[in-house]
């Protein structure tokens, strides 16, 4: 088995690439936040309070326990569509007698294999950035000055042990296609990009649905005093919701499409055409496209409008709040929030990008079938085009969605109204970020899969 495991990241090591760096930064940032809390740990009782801020001790485990979250999000993810582009094999040693128990623990081989190698690089950045992190919380009064990051390897044993256990918990989330149907059904599955949305998952829809609609409340609901567990009960509602999207995706994606793909067929009739009818026909694909882009507008956003109704309620200085909202309006917190958002978009961006690539990669037999039909590059760049804009339209109105109700929610707690002002510039860089991320990312690989031999790349496997 080890030289099995050993021989497939050899052969696709680009599959694995995605995968690598989502792992790296669930290392890394464990690592990170796992040194604050060390330091807040061994440092002298005298010197552990802070002058301002909640202490290392909350910060790290608030950090640490949505960096866990998004990080899970993302292996699976990127561990999803590492195993997409083994399918054929995978399924190939199902017809010749492997079980589902030895192909899950191939696959589980690869996570360990390839957390294993991604940990020393996390490890270093984490220890350097936890260095960093309370350098910085020391300059804005949130640490005390003499506490310092220990030497101690328990924080990097603790990031190796999380981000196994995301990885193995992940693999028995993406590995259930390959191993739950007939050895003969998961040769032929992998060249169908069709597929039903089962009942469980549609239930695991509806119950995600609850529980973010259920956190919204409880935002909404907090009383003055408890403004920072509205802010975190919005956020983990953003992210409950996040996942609800990724569980219904292909329906939702498929209604958004099919209403935005009127304009797209009337501007351009040919092209605009078949890549709506990609989108609509392949709905499950689109799915895994518009997914980590309505994670990346969704988190992004949402902390955005917090950030912005935590500043103008310290503006405003509101009546009867004043005395209330010091916590989680301070400059302190704001800065706290941006920190976070920055995290976040590093782990929204690598699942958009791994995403998007993977996806575009897949087809390139398709690709080369149009191509022997007598369809040119240029008329399959012009696809790609009218796909990308669709896929970036679909995801940011997905997450624009969710940041609407979550930050509506949070400002419902802060200042009594359920409409918060919008930072229109800092929501207008998200979605060009969002498109930056997208569209050139779809091209690029586009152009790259539709080069070569057609004849050639549509007699061959996928990808």
């Amino acid at each position: 088995m080890p030289a099995l495991v050993l021989g497939q990241l050899r052969r696709r090591p680009a599959a694995f690439a995605g995968l690598a760096v989502a792992l790296f930064l669930a290392v890394a940032t464990v690592t990170l936040f796992g040194s604050l809390f060390a330091a807040e740990v061994t440092a002298p009782a005298a010197v552990r309070k802070a002058p301002a801020g909640p202490g290392l001790m909350v910060i790290a485990g608030a950090f640490g326990e949505i960096a866990v979250l998004v990080a899970f999000f993302v292996v699976v993810n990127a561990l999803g569509f590492a195993l997409r582009q083994q399918h054929r094999e995978l399924a190939l040693l199902r017809t010749v007698a492997a079980t589902p128990r030895q192909v899950r623990r191939l696959v589980r081989g690869q996570v360990v294999a390839t957390t294993l190698l991604a940990a020393g690089p996390g490890w270093a950045v984490g220890a350097f950035a936890a260095r960093r992190f309370l350098a910085a919380l020391q300059e804005r009064g949130m640490a005390a000055p003499t506490v310092r990051v220990p030497g101690t390897p328990l924080p990097m044993l603790v990031a190796l042990a999380a981000a196994l256990l995301v990885g193995l918990v992940a693999t028995a989330v993406a590995a259930r296609r390959i191993t739950r149907i007939p050895p003969a059904a998961a040769l032929t599955a992998g060249s169908t990009g069709h597929g039903r949305t089962g009942v469980v998952r549609l239930l695991a829809g509806a119950g995600a649905l609850t529980g973010g609609a259920l956190l919204l409340r409880l935002a909404a609901t907090r009383p003055a005093d408890q403004l920072d567990k509205a802010g975190q009960a919005a956020m983990l509602a953003s992210l409950v919701l996040l996942a609800a999207v990724a569980l219904l995706g292909p329906l939702a994606a498929r209604v958004l499409a099919t209403a935005l793909g009127a304009p797209v067929r009337w501007a351009a009739p040919r092209s605009g055409w078949l890549a709506d009818a990609n989108l609509r026909g392949y709905a499950h694909r689109l799915s895994a496209a518009v997914v980590p882009v309505a994670l990346l507008t969704g988190v992004s956003g949402t902390m955005s409008i917090m950030t912005s109704i935590a500043e103008q309620a310290v503006a405003r200085a509101l009546p009867g709040s004043a005395a209330t909202v010091t916590s989680v309006t301070s400059a302190t917190d704001v800065w706290l929030r941006q920190a976070e958002l920055a995290m976040l978009v590093c782990f929204a961006a690598v699942s958009t990008v791994n995403t998007l690539v993977a996806l575009t990669a897949d087809r390139r037999r398709e690709f080369a079938l149009l191509r022997l039909v007598g369809a040119t590059r240029r008329q399959l760049l012009r696809m790609l085009t009218a796909e990308a804009v669709l896929t970036t339209a679909v995801g940011v109105l997905l997450g624009a969605a969710i940041a609407a109700v979550a930050s509506a929610a949070f400002s419902t707690a802060v200042t009594g109204s359920a409409a918060p002002a919008v930072p229109v510039a800092a929501c207008g860089w998200i979605v060009a970020g969002a498109a930056a991320l997208t569209v050139p990312g779809i091209l690029g690989t586009g152009l790259r899969a539709i080069t070569g031999p057609a004849a050639e790349l549509a007699g061959g496997e996928r990808g």
